[in-house]
């Protein structure tokens, strides 16, 4: 699904250097690398703050915690997303609500989230699903209507912009009050290990997410929080540096690919390529179909045969799943969700695949189709 050893090598004198340079600094801890990491991000995403963390997963609960929410406030997301998303919002004791997708862009599907909306609601957590954005503009303004903090789940998106009916074009995760996002290593900015980030605009949240972030603490051995301990270790921070310089060039390889996918399969009624938000771009961490008339499974195992990795992102609805049957939802409750569960299949998509590859994908997809 990704080759990283590839594009390493392509960076790697560049990689190497950087590692070395941490080593001999041996400032492993918030040393020059990360601030500089962070310098580089806020230029590249136009924000005022970033604040690098562990992951991805606890930059959403970091920022969840910036917000002085109370157990029993609802946070509204969706489930057709990684379970990080969820699962963040239950440990906090808060409530977790559930609104289905859109089924072409998979993401959140507005008219669902303003009908899920009680006077209980703090917070609504779209998620940037494959790459491309929610429908920020409404969402933004659903949020507006009923004071509700927006923490945007930007783990798959980092690159993708957004264009608001008056012209104007933000970075995704630059649009709510916080937007996070993830490092792990196959994402389009990956570090060769975990690592994660949150930024926000606003100074009061960004000094708050700082201290969370650091043991709740703002001097050394002074703690006026509850805080955790995540921190993105300097050489990650290093070797992500280095990569954001190549994060645009990247982004039009994987746009490249999905034009491939998009030529082969438009005349196959069976595979039906991933639908666009016109007013996003797609940064294309995935590339999902949708198949009809055809047996889903059936044609990853052909695939996986035919040594071609293939993925089901995500092959059981998170409110169907044992940890979260408290929350009283049955199955037909989000149809949407649930059907996409059953028909979708990610293809490789990454910076490497060449058109012979290409080539190979498309025509076993393409045959598997033919036979059913």
């Amino acid at each position: 699904m990704v080759d990283l050893k590839g594009q390493y090598r392509k960076i790697k004198k560049e990689i190497d250097d950087s590692i070395t340079e941490v080593m001999e600094s041996s400032a492993f801890i918030n040393g020059p690398a990360v601030k500089k990491f962070q310098a580089n991000l806020e230029k590249y995403l136009g924000v005022k703050h970033v604040i690098p963390c562990a992951n991805g997963t606890d930059a959403l609960q970091i920022a969840l915690m910036s917000l002085n929410l109370k157990p029993g406030d609802e946070v509204i997301t969706v489930g057709f997303t990684f379970v990080a998303t969820v699962e963040v919002v239950a440990l906090l004791g808060l409530k977790l609500k559930l609104a289905d997708v859109n089924p072409g862009t998979f993401n959140l599907d507005t008219n669902r989230l303003e009908q899920a909306i009680t006077a209980h609601t703090k917070a609504i957590v779209p998620v940037h699903l494959f790459g491309q954005a929610a429908d920020m503009e409404k969402i933004m303004k659903i949020a507006d209507k009923h004071n509700l903090y927006v923490i945007e789940d930007n783990a798959q998106a980092i690159g993708a912009e957004y264009t608001f009916d008056d012209g104007t074009v933000k970075k995704l995760g630059t649009i709510g009050n916080i937007g996070c996002t993830s490092f792990f290593p196959s994402k389009n900015l990956g570090a060769y290990g975990d690592g994660g980030a949150l930024y926000t605009n606003d100074d009061k949240l960004a000094e708050k997410i700082r201290q969370i972030a650091n043991h709740g603490s703002k001097i050394k051995y002074f703690h006026d929080e509850t805080g955790v301990n995540s921190r993105l270790d300097s050489l990650q921070a290093a070797i992500l540096n280095v990569k954001l310089k190549y994060l645009d060039n990247y982004i039009k390889a994987r746009q490249k690919v999905a034009g491939y996918y998009d030529n082969a399969f438009k005349n196959c009624d069976k595979i039906q390529i991933p639908e666009r938000n016109k007013k996003s771009t797609h940064v294309f961490h995935q590339y999902t179909v949708k198949v009809k008339d055809i047996d889903r499974n059936g044609l990853k195992d052909y695939l996986n045969k035919n040594k071609i990795p293939a993925m089901i992102y995500y092959p059981h609805p998170l409110h169907l799943q044992k940890a979260y049957e408290y929350l009283g939802y049955k199955k037909g409750d989000f149809p949407v969700t649930e059907k996409l569960t059953e028909i979708v299949l990610s293809l490789p998509m990454h910076t490497e695949l060449d058109e012979e590859q290409l080539k190979y994908i498309t025509e076993k997809v393409l045959e598997y189709a033919g036979k059913q």
